[in-house]
């Protein structure tokens, strides 16, 4: 008889090879948590070949989900339960489990020949050698189970039945967390309801792994999480990379302007185009090019016609479109150039996290050639930054690049979504041609603006290109003093930037004290964790987090003049660390991370902590 626990923290790693469904699993078993409104973060760990060789430790697919009923910032530090489908996922993940954790090991995952390829020693096996006996181990034969279970299906072969075997340790944890099996059962009659076969096979292993909790002593105690403290409204479950789509749609609907998507697949940017593939009904038009030239040209193309031209990509697609960013930057167009960032250099670690194309975003083409430049921080605050990216793009006739990472494009959490009566309009203003007066396409508004004049419109014929503008006629110059009004001019529309958009503001802790915290990007999570555990225990911490990074916001020399110490955490060897040094002169240390994987809560607590209080 199996009684009921209640757990108010848990974190779970699924862990597998490339094709055992790891990610299919872990993102059920989050839909299924985000239903019963218990806050969570979720972190898919990819491997870094397309298809690595079986069973080797290159090939082991993660991903880690944490839930809660408190409010939740990271997927975890360490696991309480880490899903173990074969010794590679075991040898590759097991420092990751806290002591005295369990562990649920598929035993057939661990024959010899799993044993080789996760190159353990001849003859050693760890679940037979005692190396685990501080851990609670479950171990289940989960092939075998699989098999048994779809032993009448004969339309399937053993290596169609075996697919399945997620589906058996995934109903195995809802039986173990008390949960209910109906939001996957729909998932897949949604997924399979045109294969029949293929949907009862999934459904009957589900179930199977449900009832062999129910009906084995495996377990004496389940768990059980209540629903979090969030505030009241709608929410849905979201990834980053779709709500920066929804973001991009949201800021067309607000704008009137019809999106144009040119761009070239590349990890981990490449489910933005698929996601705006699916909403033509809103004007959406996607066009995957030969290549990341053609993707931001085409997108310019479309900008200049009156679009909202948008570009997609990683850090070496950045590389690749930076002449085309220079023109863009020249014409003094709406463009949003988005990057998701992966670790490098050249195809460096694709499906790994890093925070390092700042510097390329800030300097990364030539000549002097400014451009805002926006960070989202968590997967839902990309919706807000895709839109305040258009905004700005648009309101100040710029390119705007966007930038985002591996960890915040595929990780989830629940997002209270806006409706659209509360956000904003984005003021669009096409040129319109006067009587008697020449069409001047470089006179300039307040926010130093150009005209956004649409192609074919009578009295609005003007020269285009590449080469240096004169001031107001837009015609070619090469005469050095135009040419020095002109960077200045595009540099001051840049800064002037700064003049629409929100004062930087403390996320935690108090607005004077000995230690400032100062993240961007996808640290924020851990930061904030560890300043709140930080304040906790009394120290005096602060945490602030930049979305706005070119310009910064009008304020911050003067929040960052209020510490004694200003540290800058980033998965990188210090980049915006560099920036506010030369900024604002403030002597900013950085913590440094760069191993395709998140900074932790713990390690930073402990820097902090031992760096500035010990």
């Amino acid at each position: 008889m199996s009684t009921e626990q209640l757990v108010k923290d848990v974190v779970i790693k699924f862990a597998g090879d490339s094709g055992d469904g790891m990610q299919l699993t872990g993102q059920q078993f989050t839909n299924n948590t985000a239903l019963l409104g218990i806050d969570l973060a979720t972190f898919p760990d990819f491997p870094a070949e397309i298809r690595a060789p079986q069973g080797t430790l290159p090939g082991v697919s993660g991903f880690q989900l944490h839930f809660s009923s408190d409010k939740v910032y990271t997927p975890g530090d360490l696991c309480d339960v880490l899903v173990a489908m074969n010794a590679a996922a075991l040898k590759v993940n097991l420092n990751t489990l806290k002591p005295g954790g369990k562990i649920i090991v598929n035993t057939d995952g661990f024959d010899a020949k799993n044993l080789r390829l996760a190159n353990y020693a001849d003859g050693i096996n760890p679940l037979e050698n005692g190396s685990l006996d501080s851990y609670e181990v479950i171990k289940m034969d989960v092939t075998k189970i699989t098999r048994e279970a779809l032993k009448e299906v004969h339309e399937l072969g053993t290596k169609e039945k075996d697919r399945a075997k997620n589906m058996f340790v995934l109903g195995y944890l809802y039986w173990m967390y008390n949960r209910s099996l109906e939001s996957t059962i729909s998932f897949l009659q949604e997924k399979f309801g045109k294969k029949d076969v293929v949907l009862q096979s999934n459904i009957k292993v589900l179930q199977a792994g449900y009832n062999y909790g129910d009906t084995t002593e495996t377990f004496t105690t389940r768990y059980k999480v209540e629903k979090a403290k969030l505030a009241s409204g709608s929410y849905r479950n979201i990834m980053g990379n779709q709500a920066l789509a929804y973001g991009l749609i949201a800021a067309s609907e607000q704008s009137g302007l019809p999106i144009f998507l040119g761009t070239y697949p590349i990890t981990p940017a490449s489910d933005i185009l698929h996601e705006l593939s699916r909403h033509k009904s809103f004007g959406v038009q996607t066009f995957q090019a030969e290549d990341e030239i053609a993707g931001i040209t085409a997108a310019i193309g479309a900008s200049y016609g009156g679009n909202l031209g948008v570009t997609t990509t990683s850090g070496p697609g950045m590389a690749l479109k930076t002449e085309a960013m220079g023109l863009a930057v020249m014409l003094e167009i709406p463009l949003v150039i988005v990057n998701v960032q992966r670790g490098g250099p050249s195809t460096g670690l694709p499906t790994k996290t890093e925070q390092s194309d700042l510097m390329q975003a800030y300097y990364g083409r030539n000549g002097e050639c400014p451009m805002p430049i926006v960070a989202a921080h968590t997967p839902s605050s990309c919706f807000d930054a895709a839109f305040e990216a258009v905004r700005i793009a648009v309101e100040h006739m710029t390119p705007v690049i966007l930038l985002s990472d591996g960890f915040i494009a595929n990780g989830a959490e629940p997002w209270q979504f806006p409706q659209q009566e509360n956000l904003p309009t984005i003021q669009v203003s096409f040129a319109e041609a006067k009587e008697d007066e020449a069409f001047m396409p470089y006179s300039r508004n307040e926010k130093l603006a150009r005209p956004w004049a649409i192609p074919g419109t009578k009295g609005l014929e003007h020269r285009i290109g590449g080469l240096e503008k004169q001031n107001i006629t837009g015609n070619v110059s090469y005469d050095a003093e135009n040419h020095q009004t002109m960077v200045l001019l595009r540099q001051a529309k840049v800064d002037a930037v700064a003049n629409y958009i929100p004062e930087q503001t403390i996320d935690s802790g108090a607005a004077t004290g000995k230690v400032l915290i100062l993240g961007w990007g996808s640290t924020y999570g851990a930061i904030k964790s560890a300043a709140l555990a930080l304040q906790k225990k009394g120290y005096a911490v602060s945490h602030a987090h930049l979305t706005y990074i070119r310009p910064f916001p009008k304020n911050l020399g003067a929040l960052l003049a209020q510490f004694e110490h200003v540290l800058v955490p980033e998965i990188n060897n210090g980049q915006l660390v560099k920036i506010i040094r030369s900024e604002f002169l403030v002597n900013a240390k950085g913590y440094n991370k760069i191993k395709g994987n998140p900074i932790t809560t713990t390690e930073l607590e402990a820097f902090v902590e031992e760096t500035y209080f010990s």
